[in-house]
Parts: C-alpha cells; sequence; structure tokens
C-alpha cells in the first residue's frame, strides 16, 4: 500500500509540474534572459553532485558589496530555476545571496522524482552554499511544496533560521485542500508532515502567506505558527495569491523577509561576488 502511494504521488508530481511549468513558458511567466542588469545581482550556473545526479542551480549575489545574508530556496511543484530570477535579483538588491535549485526530475537536473530524492537534493544544496557563501550562516526557505522539503530537512542541515510560504501543514492536508477528496485522502502518501518537525526546532521561524492564497488557506499558517510556539512570527501580506510573490515579486512581500534575515544590518560578515 504505502508503495503504491508513493508511485502513484511520484506520478503525480512528475505530470502536474510539467503541466504547469510548460503553461508558465506559454504565458510567458519564466524568465528567458539572465544577463540583465549587474547592479541587480551577479548571476551563476551552478552543478550540485546529488548522490549518482548532477543538479541545476543558479547563484545570484548582490553587487556590489557583498552579501550579508545566505538563502537556500526550495521551489514549488510547478517550477524551476527559471522562475526564480525575478526573486533572486530582487534579494540581490538588499544584501541576499540565494541559490535555488531543481529538485531531480526538474529541469535540467535528472530524475526521477521522489519525496525522499527531493529532500537528499536539499540537503546536497544546503551544503553546496554553504562552500559557496561562508562564513555566511545559510538561512532555508520552502515556498509551498518546498515548505514540506524545507521542514522535512530543517534537523538535518545547520540552518542559521527557516521561512516557510505558501506553506502547508502536511501533505494530505495540501491534497484535499487542492481538490483531492476527502474520502480518498489515505492514498497520499503520510509525509511532509510538519507537526513534529516544527514542534522539535529550535531556530527562528517566520512564516509568511498570501491573504489571498487560493490553494493553502491562511488557517495553515496559523496553524504551523502555533506548532512552532514563541519560536515563530506569521505575516499574512494583503492582497498577494499564492504563485504571485515569484510571478511578480514585490517588496511587500519578499521585504518581510528581508528585514528578518538582515537583523542589525551591517553587523555581519560579507563575501564577495560570485
Amino acid at each position: 500500500m504505502i508503495e503504491a502511494q508513493h508511485r502513484i504521488f511520484n506520478f503525480a508530481i512528475a505530470c502536474v509540474s510539467r503541466v504547469l511549468i510548460l503553461r508558465d513558458w506559454v504565458f510567458g511567466w519564466v524568465v528567458r534572459n539572465r544577463s540583465g542588469d549587474p547592479a541587480l545581482g551577479s548571476v551563476s550556473r551552478q552543478s550540485i553532485p546529488s548522490g549518482s545526479k548532477t543538479l541545476d542551480a543558479v547563484l545570484v549575489t548582490p553587487a556590489p558589496g557583498g552579501a550579508r545574508a545566505s538563502v537556500l530556496l526550495c521551489h514549488g511543484i510547478g517550477e524551476t530555476v527559471e522562475h526564480w530570477l525575478g526573486v533572486q535579483r530582487l534579494l540581490a538588491a538588499h544584501g541576499v545571496a540565494s541559490l535555488v535549485f531543481d529538485y531531480s526530475g526538474y529541469g535540467r537536473s535528472p530524475g526521477p522524482f521522489s519525496a525522499g530524492q527531493a529532500e537528499q537534493d536539499a540537503v546536497c544544496a544546503f551544503r553546496h552554499l554553504q562552500g559557496l557563501t561562508a562564513p555566511l550562516p545559510v538561512c532555508l526557505l520552502g515556498f509551498s511544496l518546498g515548505s514540506g522539503i524545507a521542514v522535512a530537512i530543517v534537523q538535518k542541515v545547520p540552518a542559521h533560521r527557516l521561512i516557510l510560504g505558501a506553506a502547508f501543514t502536511s501533505l494530505r492536508k495540501a491534497a484535499v485542500s487542492t481538490g483531492v477528496p476527502s474520502a480518498f485522502a489515505f492514498t497520499v502518501p503520510d509525509i511532509w508532515d510538519a507537526d513534529s518537525a516544527l514542534r522539535a526546532c529550535t531556530i527562528p521561524v517566520l512564516i509568511v502567506h498570501g491573504e489571498r492564497d487560493q490553494l493553502f488557506p491562511v488557517s495553515m499558517a496559523k496553524e504551523l505558527q502555533s506548532l512552532c510556539g514563541p519560536n515563530a512570527e506569521l505575516v499574512v501580506v494583503p492582497k498577494v495569491a499564492h504563485n504571485q510573490p515569484f510571478r511578480r515579486p514585490e517588496l511587500s512581500y519578499w521585504g518581510e523577509m528581508i528585514d528578518w534575515l538582515l537583523p542589525g544590518k551591517g553587523d555581519q560578515p560579507t563575501i564577495p561576488d560570485h
């Protein structure tokens, strides 16, 4: 039964992700030109070993002046690194270096996708970013599907802080919220449940959620905050839908994270541009 659940899940992820990514290319929601303005960040393509696979990733560092914070971004189900350049440049413009990587089976990263492989990929990407941005501590950011992966690995990596954007409380609850009938929730793998991981989490947690998120209600964000107790902050951004933060990056959303990542700006070490 469990093996069948995971096979169905992996197949569903592969199908849904390809459809959503194709849609975004057709509608022009993906950045094709990576040259851009150097003042908005220095962009470099990265190759990350993950077991027998090599993951595709993009690093963007502030220019000039170096970074004052470093963050690994775990993206959502219907995205690749190409979707996130606008966000990375916005972060870089405010002193935050970021690495976005594609899970196995996404973009140029060879597959197939699986939950366990995605978690291993995220751990390898985290270590890769550590090497690139030392001595800065690395923060972990999970968005949508990536929030489940980020929570799953938070005890496996020395993350400085954890950010959850457009996040869900468990894969099964997320599936029901996106349209799977409750009676069939048992067919979804019992994974990426934030309960135990967040209750054991000792690092600061920031939860940022769009008021108009059409996939995961604000109540999920409030539940995530309650799991962390006083260790977490919740920010609900008015008039923001689920995919809006990376399609149209704005400081009304990402500025909350930037301010939280840079406490005491200027007090942290810097790294050179890559």
